[in-house]
């Protein structure tokens, strides 16, 4: 029988994980203690193939426990051990655009790649980096939601034009446009800094009586979003547009803000936990889990 651990926040996709595979639940205890140090427990022996459930918004907190998590499944008798990270963090840095920087990307595919036999993750962000076998040192498997998201699309909007905010979304917004018949545009963006983005939008005259919908892989800050939002209502005054992201990493402010700039409605895949969280992926990873599973045994 094969094992699920999920680390904390991650236990409602672990028991959907669950519910597609008939893998088992392994229960995990984590501890902080006053000096912030973490105590991890196993609580069920680990044996055969071992996964673990945890998605990685906010990494910085988590990794400790996950890769201690593996390595005492390792020790205690797992025969494989297994990452399920809906959400991959630090892929976004995946070159050194000013002298010293780390590569975070690279440094987190060293660091899970020795930890784990194997790593599933959705549609993680890869622009100049094309495939994560060129920075994981063990076997990666990427489960795309674009099959989930043009559902939601197909049985929520009338008439959409997928809007890609930029360059980097063109490869999410045209696999769903493709699954849809819909028409799509991509737009250019200028960074110059997390928080300062100007968005440029192609004439979107042809499109009226079309409903936008805003599509991107993650969503922060949300500027991204808010100012091809403005942009798209510039020109499309009537047409109140909607915003699917596949990755949702806004705190409060930023989704009061996204409301502001217009959006009507916003939702994301189930890959990071939370209110917006309206599409649900866990069936097709589980079967990438599976998959895996059976062939580990």
């Amino acid at each position: 029988m094969s094992l699920l651990y999920a680390l904390p926040g991650n236990a409602a996709f672990a028991r959907a994980l669950c519910r597609h595979t008939g893998w088992q639940r392994g229960q995990l205890e984590l501890h902080r203690f006053p000096d912030g140090e973490s105590l991890l427990r196993l609580a069920t022996p680990p044996r055969g193939v071992v996964a673990l459930a945890c998605s990685l918004q906010r990494p910085d907190a988590k990794l400790f426990a996950l890769i201690a998590a593996a390595a005492t499944a390792r020790e205690l008798g797992a025969t494989q051990v297994g990452l399920v990270a809906p959400y991959l963090a630090y892929m976004r840095q995946d070159a050194r655009f000013r002298p010293g920087e780390a590569i975070s990307a690279r440094v987190i595919g060293n660091l899970l790649g020795s930890a784990f036999d194997w790593v599933v993750t959705v549609d993680p962000h890869l622009h100049r980096i094309h495939d994560l076998a060129e920075v994981f040192a063990c076997r990666t498997t990427v489960v795309q939601a674009a099959p989930e998201v043009a559902a939601w699309i197909r049985a929520n909007v009338r008439s959409p034009l997928l809007v890609g905010p930029d360059g980097e979304s063109a490869q999410w917004v045209q696999a769903v446009a493709d699954r849809l018949g819909a028409p799509c545009v991509v737009a250019r963006k200028q960074r110059r800094g997390d928080r300062d983005v100007s968005v440029r939008l192609p004439s979107l005259a042809r499109w009226r009586g079309h409903t936008p919908v805003l599509l991107d892989d993650i969503a922060a800050s949300g500027h991204t979003l808010i100012d091809t939002a403005r942009g798209v209502r510039e020109q499309l005054p009537q047409a109140a547009p909607v915003a699917v992201v596949v990755h949702g990493l806004l705190g409060r402010r930023s989704r009061e803000a996204l409301r502001g700039a217009g959006i009507a409605r916003l939702v994301t895949t189930n890959t990071v936990p939370g209110e917006l969280a309206a599409i649900d992926v866990s069936a097709r990873v589980a079967q990438a889990l599976a998959t895996l599973g059976a062939e580990a045994g």
